[in-house]
């Protein structure tokens, strides 16, 4: 009898403090357990545990997570690695999606691959489009001209698109339908001739004159582009990106996606200077929401060094009656620039030459005195001249994508010469006088995923570990400096720091899961990583662990 009262009065206390500690925990949406949790917060603490609520984290830590809150939504990691939430800090998100319904030129050997493309995939289309062919990448290292195609497409309209976005190759038709023949000038571009002929190749203001009597894309189209996008992204695990480019249209297709919850990634979108939309927004104010941030103007101020279209201060070393060309001026620039100081947009501007690069610092310089916090954006910096580096500072700052770097190097010295090369892609020193860099891939020029910008602004190396030693090393950024310029200095970028960008508490819970310890494995394992899990507000918006 003693001893069943004994063990009643056991199970009564057992029970009682079972409900004491379980009426003591706190009510959350979801914890996380048992990870490594690196959250670039200030410190670069590492974490095992985090809770969230509403969409934001709402305590990180260690153990007692698990003991000091309440879900019905516990996630064990088992030691698997979480960073935050991805940020590429500069792409285009909307191209991607279009680049979806393309010819894919990518990595083709010679034009005459490009052409077996075309003619397998032309299936009955009544324009052909394609997109990534690469000169440089071919024994011939010349422009391609027209004639293939003229010869077999005469009467429907090829465009093909250089990989770098900055050039067209297009059919005689198309020439035709956009009225440029051989008296057509351009102040901010080239068509390219050869033997006193048209060669079809259009580097950038002409392909304006294309673009305008090409097909539009419906609403349907544009909704299936930016959703394809999304889900590449996000399969990658970016859960924010840096669109560099938008129409006003675009934006606020985007904006409605985000209000159906259709679109889920978050879109940091830089305003097209265009007059429609720049002055549509200036007159409205910045557009933010949760996940859409509309507060900057992005601008093209030249070309690119692979089209030769990037301006700079002396000829290039491979065509040396050839500076490149602007393409939008310095009156311009300085106009605009003071036009959206006063109206409180940030300018980020498209420069790769140090002509043009030069010619942004002393603009920027000039409007930006009385800006306390500006954070203007150098869009690519590539080609610095180094007594120009000083120019950078805490109100111009460099977003930069490290993939060019190790995709150009094989032909950037033949481009601009031994001594100029010495300031190319110059990140470390860049990041010494901003101390911030955005770092990002200018997809879909280069591939969408993260871990190859880590990998290659680690090692500046590409995936064939080529060069020995990394292609000018010194200007390489350590594991931390690239995961934050991924991150925290990315939001940073973006205004958006008390946000995103760490795993911290009351910030966004977007975090993903990966399957390697990238700040601890061998550097060549790197960009190899795979994401397991993609979260946004604590939302569950990929998952790879079924097939793992």
């Amino acid at each position: 009898m003693k001893r069943s009262m004994k063990f009643k009065l056991n199970l009564i206390i057992y029970f009682g403090s079972a409900l004491f500690i379980f009426s003591c925990q706190k009510n959350v949406d979801m914890i996380v357990y048992n990870a490594k949790v690196y959250t670039v917060n200030e410190n670069f603490g590492v974490a095992s545990s985090f809770a969230v609520k509403k969409g934001k984290f709402f305590d990180v830590g260690g153990d007692e997570i698990i003991e000091k809150y309440y879900s019905k939504n516990i996630l064990n990691l088992n030691g698997k690695v979480v960073l935050p939430g991805l940020i590429d800090a500069h792409c285009h998100f909307y191209g991607l999606g279009q680049k979806q319904q393309l010819i894919d030129l990518v990595g083709t050997n010679s034009f005459d691959e490009i052409i077996e493309r075309l003619v397998a995939n032309r299936n009955g289309k009544s324009i052909i489009k394609g997109s990534g062919w690469d000169q440089n990448d071919w024994t011939n290292k010349e422009f391609p001209t027209k004639k293939k195609i003229d010869d077999l497409f005469p009467n429907i309209p090829v465009v093909l698109e250089r990989i770098d976005g900055h050039a067209y190759l297009v059919n005689q038709v198309v020439l035709d339908l956009a009225n440029i023949d051989y008296k057509t000038e351009s102040e901010t571009g080239s068509i390219v001739k050869k033997n006193g002929e048209l060669t079809g190749v259009l580097i950038d203001g002409p392909m304006r004159l294309v673009d305008k009597v090409l097909p539009k894309p419906s609403t349907a189209d544009q909704i299936k582009s930016l959703l394809d996008a999304q889900k590449i992204c996000l399969q990658n695990g970016l859960t924010t990106i840096d669109d560099a480019g938008l129409s006003k249209n675009i934006l606020l297709l985007i904006d409605s996606l985000h209000q159906s919850n259709d679109l889920k990634i978050r879109i940091y979108g830089m305003i097209s200077n265009d007059s429609e939309s720049v002055n549509y927004f200036l007159d409205e104010g910045h557009l933010k929401t949760d996940h859409l941030n509309v507060r900057s103007v992005k601008v093209y101020g030249d070309g690119a060094l692979g089209s030769r279209g990037a301006t700079l201060k002396e000829p290039y070393s491979d065509d040396i009656h050839n500076y490149g060309k602007l393409v939008t001026g310095p009156d311009q620039i300085i106009e605009l620039a003071k036009k959206l100081a006063n109206a409180d947009f940030q300018m980020n501007t498209h420069a790769i030459g140090d002509s043009t690069i030069k010619i942004l610092i002393d603009a920027y310089k000039e409007v930006l005195i009385e800006k306390k916090d500006p954070r203007w954006r150098i869009e690519h910096s590539q080609i610095v001249d180094l007594n120009d580096i000083n120019g950078y500072d805490n109100k111009i700052l460099p977003s930069v994508q490290p993939t060019h770097a190790t995709s150009d190097m094989y032909w950037a010295e033949d481009r601009i010469g031994k001594k100029r090369i010495k300031g190319a892609y110059p990140y470390k020193m860049l990041l010494d006088k901003s101390k911030v860099i955005g770092l990002g891939t200018d997809f879909p020029v280069e591939k969408v995923n993260p871990f190859h910008t880590f990998y290659a602004a680690t090692s500046r190396k590409d995936l064939k570990g080529y060069p020995d030693g990394g292609f000018q090393n010194q200007n390489a950024l350590s594991r931390k400096e690239t995961l934050k310029g991924m991150t925290i200095w990315a939001a940073y970028l973006n205004f958006e720091e008390k946000e995103k960008g760490s795993i911290e508490t009351d910030k966004f819970a977007d975090f993903v899961v990966i399957d390697r310890d990238i700040m601890e494995v061998d550097l060549e394992d790197t960009p190899y990583t795979n994401v397991h899990q993609t979260y946004i507000s604590g939302e569950l918006v990929y998952d790879n662990t079924k097939s793992n």
